[in-house]
């Protein structure tokens, strides 16, 4: 059955993708998303399709209703879910566009992906990745930020990686506030995924606003901050100073 003519729906999107599947891809795949047992990718499962493929099949499907996105982020299969994600991205930009803005609409979206968050649904880093700047950060770019700090301190390292990359919104539009607190406030979380997402929006700090931000933030915390987390956000920095930072 060809998947375009079956309409706008899950399964529609399903069938496209696993028409392009490739088998030997989804070993790759499953060993570099760490699905084995006691490995944060622990049960998932990949039916070997790479990201720009992916895209591709989410691109066809832009029209797709939300209760149908919702139900590919349900699938256990985890490039359905990416591509229910790289969907939704796409609708909460259409309806944030000044000839299109509707809040009303953005607001729906939201409220499912963060619904798809908690139910664990979101749960490897590159689908935090692509959907977390996308939606929460520009939601909350002019609203209060306090859902941040609350998914920072969730059981789920998932909710606390979402928190971490939404600022990432903050810092594209040059304020580096919320990222710089919530950073302070995850120094001590152990996770591998944490500590590279929290220095890697420290290094954007000092990338895309002030460096300036980003030394202060480390002569202040350096000193107690993981080896993962400083070596990501002082990538950048000159050797030595790099050196001087990495040496605390």
């Amino acid at each position: 059955m060809n998947a375009d003519a079956a309409g706008p729906s899950a399964v529609a999107v399903q069938e496209a993708l696993r028409a392009i599947a490739d088998p030997a891809d989804a070993i790759h795949l499953q060993r570099f998303f760490k699905t084995g047992p006691g490995e944060y990718g622990d049960g998932d499962v990949f039916i070997g399709v790479r990201v720009p493929a992916t895209r591709g099949v989410a691109k066809r499907f832009a029209a797709l209703p939300l209760d149908e996105i919702d139900r590919l982020l349900d699938s256990t299969v985890h490039e359905d879910r990416f591509a229910g994600l790289v969907i939704l991205n796409a609708r909460f930009a259409a309806v944030s566009k000044p000839r299109t803005f509707d809040d009303a609409a953005r607001a729906t979206v939201v409220d499912l992906y963060l619904a798809a968050v908690r139910r664990g649904r979101v749960n490897n880093w590159d689908l935090v990745d692509v959907s977390a700047e996308n939606i929460i950060g520009p939601w909350l770019l002019d609203r209060p930020r306090e859902l941040l700090f609350h998914l920072a301190q969730a059981d789920s390292m998932w909710e606390r990686r979402v928190a971490l990359l939404s600022s990432f919104a903050f810092i594209k539009a040059g304020d580096a506030s919320t990222t710089l607190a919530l950073c302070a406030g995850l120094l001590d979380d152990g996770r591998d995924l944490i500590q590279k997402a929290l220095g890697w929006m420290l290094r954007e700090v000092g990338k895309r606003i002030d460096r300036a931000l980003l030394t202060g933030f480390l002569d202040q915390h350096a000193a107690v901050m993981g080896r993962t987390a400083l070596s990501y956000a002082t990538e950048h920095l000159e050797p030595a100073v790099r050196a001087c930072y990495r040496a605390r």
